[in-house]
């Protein structure tokens, strides 16, 4: 692809459900470098089809994108952001969308 004034690297978040017996769904951020959000969609759509050919992975059809800063190549620099309005506690929105007990993750102690 051609580099124009507007290309830039975008982050898109795909999600997928693992058919049984797993029944686990799983988040993949993934980088593009393009002109655009839809195009960053587009091509990451296309990704999360071959990704989730093997058969015992779905694609539901949920693409988030978002738009690097130039400088993402520093520490700590942001790679992916969403805003959600919610009328939640702080416990109860984490417990609901992030937090909810059956992530697979590591714990740091």
């Amino acid at each position: 692809m051609r580099s124009s004034p507007d290309t830039g690297w975008y982050t898109v978040r795909c999600v997928f459900r693992w058919d049984p017996p797993r029944d686990v769904y799983e988040e993949r951020v993934t980088r593009w470098r393009t002109g655009s959000f839809d195009q960053a969609i587009v091509m990451a759509e296309r990704e999360a089809a071959r990704y989730g050919s093997g058969g015992a992975l779905r694609y539901l059809g949920l693409a988030q994108a978002y738009r690097l800063p130039d400088d993402v190549t520093e520490p700590g620099a942001e790679v992916f952001s969403l805003i959600r309005d919610s009328d939640l506690e702080p416990d109860e929105y984490l417990s609901t969308f992030f937090a909810a007990g059956g992530e697979f993750q590591e714990h740091v102690s």
